[in-house]
Order: C-alpha cells, then structure tokens, then sequence
C-alpha cells in the first residue's frame, strides 16, 4: 500500500494557474500522475513506443514552444531502456523548442559505479551524467543521490533533495518511546545520514561495520554503539537485493535489540530481496515509490510511501524561481 501524507515543510499551497508543462516515460507513470494531481495540471499527451526491432519513438503531442518542461523518469529496472527512453524524450523536447527541459529523476540509474575501486573500471555515474547534458537537459531534479559527489559530475543544475521529512514522519509515527529508540546506520558511508536520522528523532546513533568482498554481497560484522533492548531503526539510500540490510538486522537482534525497523528512499528489490525482507527478523521495511512496485507483490511487511508531495512542491519552486535549500534545510547539515 503507498501512504500518501502531509508534512508541514510542503503546506505551502501550489498555484494551480501556472504553465507547468509535466510529462512522463513509461518507467513510473503512477508516481508521474501523483505528482501532477499534487500540481493541479495533467500529464502531457506523448507517444512513446518500441519498434519491432527495440529501437524507442517519441512524439511530443502538444506545443511546447517557450515553456518550461518537467520529465519524470527514474532509472530502474529495466534501467537500459529507461535511460535512452530518456535521452530520446530529452532530444524531442529540444527539438520542439521548448525554453527549459528538468529531467525529473526519483531514482539515479548507475549512481553505485561513481569512482575507480580497482583498476579499468568504468564511471558510469558520471557517463550518465554527460549523456543528460549530451541529450539537452538544462536540469536535473534529483532524489537520494548515492553520494553528494554526483552533483559535481554534471555542468548543469542539479536539485538534490531527500526522502528524509516523509521516512522521519512515518517513524514519529509509530510512537516509539523516545529513550528506546537508537538509529543505526548500516556501514560507515551511511553515517551522516544516520547522524541526520538521529538528531530529527533526537535519540542516540550506532554503526555497523561492515566488509564487502563482491558486489551484491556485504558481511555485518560488529555493531558500535549500545543497542541492546533498543528498537532500532536502520535506513540506508538503496535497498537491492536487501542481503546486508537483513543481515545487519540479523546482528542486532544477536546483540539484543528488541525490535528493529529498516527502510531506504530506493526500493530496487533485485533477485532474493522480496523473499530475504518477508523472512527477516524485522517489523517493517519502509521504502519510497520512486521505484514503481505493485502492493499486492510486496511482502506485508513493506510499507511504501509516496514522494509525489516532495516532488511536485520542489517542481513547482523551480518553475517560480523559488528556493529549493528552504524547503530541505537539513541539507547543509547532512553534507551529501
């Protein structure tokens, strides 16, 4: 089930006048139509479909000479497609002359590959971000990068925002007891966004150490901090195919914590994920719709939760010249 909510930081009433031009690709067309019933507008009209040989087409069905162009499309599964599903709706904005086009993208398709671990290795993070700019996108709207670098490998704007205000509302939530509460951040990387985590639910913070000798495969293997008799609450940007996030819930409940609650902005599910998050030793999974995922697929224990109000509020203070940083304060401390 998606939980639609309201948060203070998104009060401010959208104008449902102005010319935003809002259009889709095929890859999270509910998410899409979310944030344009948020808007007060509609999802532009658009053809898009494959050639019997694979190739995409694209046709722009209305006007949209001078105005500003917003495009939905996260890049999952099947992330190829969807990535040049994107360059080729981007090119067709271009050539219709519109005056702005913001490639909206709730989730960063080969965001993990954004530096050299080893030798001859490619920077797809960055690969992507030169195809965007390529294509014509002026702007890039963007949800729980990765990491921060990300920013910096585009010549373009770059909109950073967070799921942080809806993940930290649906956990105030639950009415957990203040001094039994301790967020626990999976690895070390995740440590400023645990540390962010732990001061807006104001309880103490713990870290997982962990080691990864593959990709897709990480070891739990010590826990810093006291989290015995604790519930804890452990986030992560990226749930994939949830191996370290249930094992590192595995190591908590050895060391006595007495419930724990996980949860991520991306829900990416791969291979044994859906069964590993029923069968863990876990309350819930909290995850967001930037990735599209039908409810009656999700073990019961996933609770997803809808980003369209963060979206559709940060398109429209885009669209009017307006302050993004106001509206996610929290970013100057997180320093992602």
């Amino acid at each position: 089930m998606v939980l639609e909510m309201t948060y203070p930081e998104l009060a401010r009433a959208v104008n449902p006048t102005h010319d935003i031009k809002l259009f889709a690709g095929r890859s999270n067309a509910k998410l899409a139509q979310e944030i344009a019933d948020y808007l007060g507008t509609t999802v532009g009209p658009m053809v898009i479909k494959n050639f019997a040989d694979g190739e995409i087409y694209v046709q722009v069905k209305e006007s949209v000479r001078g105005d500003d162009v917003f495009i939905v499309q996260p890049l999952c599964n099947p992330v190829n497609e969807n990535l040049v599903e994107l360059l080729i709706i981007i090119d067709a904005f271009k050539r219709a002359s519109a005056k702005t086009i913001t490639a909206v993208i709730p989730y960063y398709g080969y965001a993990r590959q954004d530096r050299k671990t080893s030798g001859r290795e490619a920077i797809t993070a960055k690969l992507v971000a030169d195809l965007l700019t390529t294509a014509g996108a002026d702007r890039v709207l963007a949800m729980d990068l990765h990491t921060g670098q990300i920013q910096g490998f585009f010549n373009i704007l770059v909109d950073h925002i967070f799921a942080t205000p809806i993940l930290v509302d649906y956990v105030k939530g639950l009415n957990i007891p203040q001094e039994d509460m301790v967020v626990v951040s999976p690895d070390t990387g995740g440590v400023q966004r645990s540390r962010h985590f732990a001061k807006q639910l104001e309880c103490p913070l713990a870290i997982i150490d962990k080691r990864r000798d593959k990709h897709n495969e990480a070891i739990a293997a010590h826990v810093i901090g006291d989290v015995e008799g604790k519930i804890c609450v452990m986030f992560d940007d990226i749930i994939d195919t949830a191996g370290t996030i249930t094992e590192a819930a595995k190591l908590l409940k050895s060391k006595g914590a007495k419930k724990v609650y996980i949860g991520a902005a991306h829900a990416v599910f791969s291979g044994p994920a859906l069964e590993r998050l029923e069968n863990a030793p876990i309350e819930e999974c909290i995850v967001t719709n930037t990735i599209p995922w039908d409810a009656d697929k999700l073990p019961s224990k996933v609770k997803q939760l809808s980003v369209a109000p963060l979206l559709g509020q940060a398109i429209s203070r885009i669209h009017d010249d307006e302050s993004i940083s106001s509206l996610f304060g929290f970013e100057k401390e997180m320093k992602v």
